[in-house]
């Protein structure tokens, strides 16, 4: 198929979720559907379950979700509100809902994190076996952090996903939650430390082999490797990292952030991002080759984006090749197709949408 269809949600209200087509002959990129969701819960992150007949959505102070009957049919299913502690749901509270991940492997759940304040737990729910869709009955489970925990990003072992890896911005650790039960709250193995104070780990992913991890640290501007202990699951920094912004920044711990890691459909490369802080910058983006085990062998590019990134520049790899690539921002508005080929990465097409927030993750739907 030449045609393949991507969504991308907002930061900020009114909410919608956005359908692309992009045609990987003609290269052409055009957004297809605009389909308005509740006004007040903008999908800050959203993800696809297992066979992509849903999307989850993290939603200002709700957890929603979405049944996808075909690329441009999407409909609300749920929406529910953050219940972990009853200070984040009051509007006078900034907490929100800002990341989820979606299990590949029965029975299905999603674990959701809130950010900024009251973010000291995660949630579980459960899914509905024919729609996919959030449930409210068994209710959510909820596992602690910290008090001033505010997770960003998680990963599952690919394995048997029985191991929950989370990575805490404002506590600069690492969490490993065992899962002997997935339809029960995880069980907490490790908690640990980033290698300097000032790192802060925005985002975590894990090779297909499940033998390294990759944390992206949002302060730090780089990614560390960590390998994972083959019986424990327990990860270890092997002291190797690589930067995700140039060299002689004067302060790198406020011009930049660091954003996205991801690795590509065939576990040989790692793609990462970073945004500026200053709309006069460039963010960038970085990729790297793979050993059969994850081990990082290079770093292949260190490129600039086209704007600051905003609060996004999230780098999206398709999952059924390694040619193609997203990338979106909100400070403009842009989400971007980039041909990864012979380790270059070239832009073949772009569309801006000019709404508020527009540009916060890409997933491809097809």
């Amino acid at each position: 198929m030449p045609v393949h269809h991507l969504m991308v949600g907002t930061w900020t209200p009114p909410g919608a979720i956005f359908t692309f087509a992009f045609d990987d002959e003609a290269l052409t990129l055009k957004l297809v559907k605009r389909t308005a969701i509740p006004e007040d819960e903008p999908i800050s992150w959203m993800t696809f379950n297992h066979d992509k007949t849903a999307i989850y959505g993290a939603a200002m102070k709700k957890w929603s979700s979405f049944a996808v009957h075909d690329a441009t049919t999407i409909e609300h299913q749920a929406s529910h509100p953050m219940l972990h502690d009853p200070a984040a749901a009051s509007p006078d509270a900034n907490t929100r809902a800002i990341f989820l991940l979606a299990a590949r492997q029965p029975p299905y759940s999603v674990y959701c994190n809130p950010f900024y304040r009251h973010a000291g737990h995660g949630t579980v729910f459960s899914t509905s076996a024919s729609t996919g869709a959030l449930l409210s009955s068994p209710p959510a489970r909820h596992y602690p952090y910290q008090p001033d925990s505010g997770v960003h990003g998680m990963a599952l072992h690919p394995s048997d996903e029985r191991f929950l890896y989370s990575a805490d911005l404002p506590a600069n650790k690492l969490w490993v939650h065992h899962l002997p039960d997935p339809a029960a709250a995880p069980n907490l193995v490790a908690a640990i430390d980033a290698p300097d104070a000032r790192d802060h780990p925005r985002w975590v992913a894990l090779h297909p082999s499940g033998a390294h991890l990759y944390l992206l640290m949002e302060k730090g501007n780089r990614i560390c490797e960590y390998a994972l202990d083959p019986a424990t699951k327990v990860p270890a920094y092997t002291g190797r990292h690589f930067p995700l912004i140039p060299p002689g920044v004067p302060d790198r711990w406020t011009m930049y952030r660091a954003d996205v890691c991801a690795v590509s459909h065939s576990g040989r490369y790692l793609f990462a991002s970073s945004r500026a802080n200053s709309a006069e910058l460039t963010g960038y983006v970085a990729a790297f080759k793979l050993a059969d085990d994850g081990r990082i062998e290079r770093q292949i590019l260190l490129n600039p984006t086209p704007t600051s990134g905003g609060h996004s520049n999230a780098v999206a790899p398709a999952d059924w090749t390694d040619e193609w690539l997203a990338l979106t921002d909100d400070e403009q508005g842009w989400l971007e197709v980039y041909r990864w080929q012979d380790e270059f990465l070239a832009r073949v097409a772009r569309v801006r949408v000019p709404e508020p927030g527009f540009g916060m993750n890409a997933i491809w739907y097809d």
